[in-house]
């Protein structure tokens, strides 16, 4: 299957940027053909729509939910992508994946957290912490339909910071895979190997298109987060995490890499052709570490002074007028390299002389104590 192609042909343009609700796919999901079943299972807290998408006949069973975390848009982009593709059906594998497989998915599942970009709900609980207590009615709406569905795979889709790269090199985490644990050990069952044989067959198909920007997300063991809870449950689970790609915080590449994964494990599925993988080969998919910074700025110094610092940049994701804008805040203020950045800005540049401590930039707005230009692009720093 050439995923590249299908990828170019069927990412739905019109659904773009980091800021997308429920309001943003009611038009496409309408949309979709007779033979997809679009619904209302459930409300939010505010009472918003919480909407599933049943696609196929078959008897193999996939669970996908994405935007538990109402900031993290980018994996709801790339399932709009995946339905768009299934609503096309000119391509020769559809008629066979549909006898194959029922995919039941959650574009959205917390749609008040997606309208306030928010990674919380709108009681200020993070769902992927309500796993066991079920407080939440949008927790208690992805356990009903989990124990209804009985899924044979679950696709837990998520955003991860810009701050994660790829082990210890200077490449950016631009998607990171964890088959979760299932116990305080760590320890690897049938479902969970199940799971890590199949992010070795994503990771050889992604690998073709951005190496070394793979990463293995942290396997900690938590049983209020809901992979670990549904992996805890014998059901191969599989976590999605989208991260950056070079110059791309509107995550349009990403979504394409997350579509391409999609497509990839779906069709490993079918094919069974990851069954001879091994779970060293997952343990070589090397961990995320916290390497990055967005940005770096050198040498900086206070108005009259000889002392250089190089100062780090990370962008706080703020909403405004239904758009997200990039505000550069001073993280870290240090004399010598230490981190890695997706963007450095090397040239000599003073504070404003009100700032008279180095330290009292740190947690500021980077643009309020500077007096060179920069270009902006919605807060993004481009000098």
């Amino acid at each position: 299957m050439n995923y590249q192609y299908l990828v170019e042909k069927y990412t739905y343009h019109k659904i773009s940027g980091r800021y997308i609700t429920s309001e943003k796919i009611a038009s496409f999901l309408s949309d979709l053909k007779d033979y997809f079943k679009v619904g209302v299972k459930g409300k939010s807290v505010e009472g918003r729509d919480i909407k599933t998408v049943t696609w196929g006949e078959g008897p193999t069973k996939i669970f996908m939910w994405s935007q538990m975390h109402g900031n993290e848009s980018t994996t709801t982009k790339a399932v709009i992508d995946l339905l768009n593709l299934l609503n096309d059906e000119k391509e020769s594998f559809i008629a066979d994946w549909k006898k194959r497989f029922t995919f039941l998915i959650v574009p959205i599942l917390n749609p008040d957290g997606a309208h306030y970009y928010t990674r919380v709900n709108a009681n200020q609980v993070d769902l992927n912490r309500d796993s066991i207590n079920l407080t939440q009615p949008e927790s208690q709406l992805l356990r009903k339909l989990f124990e209804e569905f009985k899924p044979d795979y679950a696709f837990n889709l998520h955003d991860q910071r810009t701050i994660f790269g790829v082990g210890d090199q200077p490449m950016p985490a631009t998607i990171s895979f964890l088959a979760p644990s299932y116990n305080e050990e760590r320890e690897i069952n049938a479902n969970r190997e199940e799971a890590i044989k199949l992010i070795v067959a994503m990771n050889k198909e992604v690998q073709k298109v951005i190496p070394g920007q793979v990463g293995r997300f942290d396997d900690g063991f938590n049983i209020n987060c809901i992979g670990d809870y549904f992996q805890n449950q014998g059901v191969p689970t599989i976590l999605f995490e989208a991260g950056h790609y070079q110059n791309d915080y509107n995550r349009e590449k990403t979504r394409e890499i997350v579509f391409l994964s999609l497509l990839s494990v779906i069709c490993s599925i079918f094919t069974k052709n990851y069954e001879n993988n091994t779970i060293e080969s997952y343990l070589s998919i090397p961990e995320n570490q916290k390497s990055f910074n967005d940005v770096a700025i050198g040498p900086v110094s206070l108005a009259g002074s000889k002392e250089a610092y190089i100062v780090k940049i990370q962008y706080l994701e703020q909403l405004k007028n239904n758009n997200v804008k990039f505000c550069p805040i001073i993280v870290d203020i240090i004399k010598k390299e230490s981190k890695f950045a997706h963007h450095y800005i090397k040239e000599s540049i003073f504070f404003k002389n009100s700032l008279v401590k180095i330290e009292d930039a740190l947690d500021k707005n980077y643009l309020e104590l500077v007096d060179s230009g920069f270009s902006q692009d919605n807060g993004l720093l481009n000098k």
